[in-house]
């Protein structure tokens, strides 16, 4: 299975080609410039180092949120635009999930000594992105969602944590742990763990769209939607004239 995966969620946006679970080529970024506006660029760098045809696409794996308003709606509006076209289904997968599946917990030799896994991501304006998930053994993708994905303050994301952790201690991921002050983490969780894991989430989408595509759980263009969590700016400021 030839795999296209897409993350504009974020700065650090990404392009991976997989066949099944097998990276066959990535492109990456770290400029200050949104992801989005360097897409199609690197989309032709990828197909230059690992070449092939977008008709050869069997599923796109795309980031759909949460994130940045306008790099998720450009990311998502070339996937449909992509499978509308070659008639392939979709992989919709979560950047928050993404992050937690690259968590060594999920390791072999790890699994089972841990309990709840909390990715989170920078949402700006001092919140960030968070959602809670348990490792589940023997389950190909590995996680069960416990908590919708949504936007709190630092303070309100550990208590999250807090409150749904009894059984073990709970592990924060995040590819940029600073953004919950080691002393705040001290205060509300002092007994939970911090892993750092890579910010370029292409390849994990891929993967991720892969267990999907095994499960049936593929959607078409036209049900494929944004996980947006809160409104765009724009919107917001609609709503409050």
């Amino acid at each position: 299975m030839l795999i296209l995966a897409i993350d504009t969620s974020t700065r650090t946006g990404s392009v991976a080609l997989l066949r099944d679970r097998e990276i066959l080529g990535e492109v990456y970024g770290q400029e200050p410039t949104p992801y989005s506006n360097r897409l199609f660029q690197d989309l032709e760098l990828l197909q230059s180092r690992a070449p092939f045809h977008m008709q050869q696409i069997d599923v796109f794996a795309v980031a759909h949120g949460p994130g940045s308003f306008t790099g998720l709606r450009i990311g998502l509006t070339a996937v449909k635009a992509w499978a509308e076209v070659h008639g392939k289904p979709i992989a919709a997968v979560s950047g928050l999930e993404a992050i937690a599946a690259q968590s060594k917990v999920l390791e072999p030799a790890a699994a089972g000594k841990q309990g709840i896994i909390a990715p989170f991501l920078d949402a700006r304006r001092g919140q960030v992105f968070g959602s809670l998930y348990r490792h589940i053994p023997g389950n190909p993708a590995g996680l069960e969602l416990l908590r919708e994905e949504s936007i709190l303050s630092p303070e309100e994301f550990l208590d999250l944590v807090r409150g749904n952790s009894r059984s073990a201690p709970p592990l924060l991921v995040s590819p940029t742990p600073d953004l919950l002050p080691a002393a705040l983490v001290t205060q509300v969780l002092p007994e939970a763990r911090m892993e750092t894991v890579s910010g370029i989430l292409a390849p994990v989408i891929g993967r991720l769209g892969f267990e999907q595509a095994n499960r049936g759980l593929l959607v078409d263009a036209l049900r494929l939607d944004a996980n947006y969590i809160r409104r765009s700016d724009a919107e917001g400021a609609w709503k409050e004239a």
